[in-house]
């Protein structure tokens, strides 16, 4: 397969793609995509993006960079102006349902690298795609499609954001949210304005600041979530969403546009400035904080070593 062979006269000039023909196109011009997992849903137009980040469950840049090339891959190949031979209607963002963590927000262990080599290129990179991620989301992949996400366990720090960006987010009851990073002077790069978006300045202020663990519930009442569902039921409500919205989605895409639109300028550019302030943060952290970020990625691997630790199977007698 090649990207002209849906051009001209194709079939799939009017949008008649087979599944494999929808993830051969997006792979075939993004690329490599390692640390995410693709699938598509016809029969509900939807591309479902599962979070495989390796090998601990936070924002690395690979799976960012997988993320932002998949959200590019989808405009370039199917813009808002070719709405009518686009199979792609809604991207719906999953973490892998096995998985009793989501995420544990930023990739610790790259800031300290990148602070052992003063690599300034690296944590200005992290940043920029961090927030170009969040863009496209917030913008309905700038016209192209509906972002939806749902969250089903426990969600830290700034690897909320990514999911909160998008115009639709669920989350179910046994997830938690919480932003730890006050605790050890440190702060998310986007959460101030993503949140702020969602739930109002005040309330973001006092989610951040708290470093408090919320229940999905909780999150809810803050207005960060759109619903709570019951466990094991965060996929089957976005299906829901999509079937039932499927007749009404260009008047619903038109609509998440226009609100984003509204303030898009004012929104970008503060990304972008929150995007240097934490560069400029992480790059002159001092070797105790440095040193208690270390002490975090140890705390993490212990906790997932216990998460993840093989139930001990029973002794049989012969």
């Amino acid at each position: 397969m090649t990207l002209a062979s849906f051009k001209g006269s194709s079939p799939l000039a009017v949008g008649n793609y087979t599944n494999d023909e929808v993830l051969g196109l997006i792979k075939l011009h993004a690329g490599e995509l390692p640390q995410i997992e693709l699938a598509y849903e016809s029969a509900i137009k939807t591309l479902w993006i599962t979070l495989a980040p390796e090998p601990r469950p936070v924002f690395t840049l690979d799976m960012m960079t997988s993320l932002n090339k998949v959200q590019r891959a989808i405009h370039a190949l199917w813009s808002p102006d070719d709405y009518a031979r686009s199979p792609i209607r809604f991207v719906s963002h999953v973490g892998k349902a096995s998985s009793p963590v989501v995420t544990l927000g930023g990739d610790l262990e790259f800031y300290i690298e990148c602070l052992a080599k003063s690599d300034l290129a690296g944590l200005e990179e992290y940043a920029r795609i961090s927030i170009e991620n969040i863009k496209w989301n917030a913008s309905s992949l700038r016209g192209a499609a509906i972002t939806t996400a749902s969250v089903h366990a426990l969600a830290l720090g700034g690897g909320i954001d990514a999911p909160r960006s998008c115009n639709v987010m669920i989350a179910e009851r046994r997830a938690s949210f919480s932003y730890p990073e006050i605790k050890f002077n440190h702060f998310p790069i986007s959460a101030v304005a993503v949140l702020s978006r969602v739930v109002g300045p005040r309330a973001a202020q006092e989610i951040l600041t708290s470093g408090k663990e919320y229940s999905a519930e909780e999150f809810a009442r803050f207005g960060a979530l759109d619903a709570v569902v019951d466990d094991g039921g965060g996929a089957d409500w976005l299906r829901r969403y999509a079937t039932e919205n499927l007749k009404t989605h260009r008047a619903r895409l038109a609509l998440f546009r226009a609100f984003y639109e509204q303030s898009s300028e004012a929104f970008e550019e503060e990304m972008t400035r929150l995007a240097k302030h934490w560069t400029d943060h992480i790059i002159h952290l001092t070797p105790l904080e440095i040193s208690a970020l270390q002490k975090i990625v140890s705390a993490q691997d212990m906790f997932l070593s216990r998460l993840f630790k093989p139930t001990a199977q029973p002794k049989t007698t012969n």
